[in-house]
């Protein structure tokens, strides 16, 4: 007989008895969901690990006593490095502008970057591949660079969720816990949390290293794929 029915036949019997009761009832002795059968679940695979330089990229709004600003935020999918930088404006310019600033500062070359369909960062779908349809100054820096430029899904559940939580994080640690009376406030505050982050928090997926730690394990056992040496040159944190 199926749950439902032998919850109705039960309240029949027993009325007092309401019908979230029961189910606590029968969850309480491991009758509340049926046996699970062998191949009936998909089995689980692990993301595919890339080597570092593997960036997501996302632009948050925040806001201090002078307004509002955007926050570009890019964190590396391996190392866990973040680059963060504030602007007036979140438009084509100002996006690839941190695109060229983050080519500054992480020490090592990047092969591909994940952004979502935003018009600051790719061409709209209803325009790609049209006559009309040019190339965006942020797809021309990538291509100049051998980066790799992917977009997620429109209208996809999965969403860029590795830049996503570094935003959460950064907004749980500036403007939802502080008042700022002003940008450079915020600017300062900013450029000491993310120092804090990737010379100074230790994460459980890198091993217990921090971000830079890990960077510089990187180096010595691949220093092909850096541009400078980590250990000689601090990456640059100005946002």
């Amino acid at each position: 007989m199926p749950l439902d029915d032998c919850l109705y036949a039960l309240q029949a019997t027993i009325p007092h008895l309401t019908r979230s009761a029961l189910h606590r009832c029968l969850q309480r002795h491991g009758m509340s969901r049926l046996p699970d059968i062998e191949g009936d679940k998909p089995k689980r695979q692990r993301f595919r690990r890339y080597p570092i330089g593997f960036f997501h990229l996302d632009i948050a709004a925040v806001q201090t006593a002078e307004g509002k600003l955007h926050l570009f935020v890019a964190i590396d999918r391996t190392s866990k490095f973040a680059v963060v930088q504030l602007a007036d404006k979140a438009n084509r310019r100002t996006a690839w502008e941190f695109l060229e600033h983050l080519l500054r500062v992480v020490p090592y070359r990047i092969h591909t970057i994940l952004t979502d369909n935003g018009i600051q960062l790719a061409e709209q779908l209803r325009n790609r591949g049209m006559a009309w349809s040019r190339s965006m100054r942020f797809d021309m820096i990538c291509e100049s660079n051998g980066i790799e430029h992917r977009l997620t899904k429109p209208n996809h559940p999965w969403t860029n969720g590795q830049v996503e939580r570094m935003n959460r994080t950064i907004k749980e640690a500036t403007v939802k816990r502080f008042h700022y009376d002003s940008h450079e406030q915020l600017r300062s505050h900013l450029n000491d949390f993310i120092a804090a982050y990737i010379f100074g928090r230790r994460l459980r997926i890198l091993k217990g290293l921090t971000p830079y730690e890990y960077i510089c394990r990187i180096w010595t056992s691949d220093p092909e794929r850096f541009i400078i040496n980590p250990t000689h040159q601090t990456p640059g944190l100005n946002t």
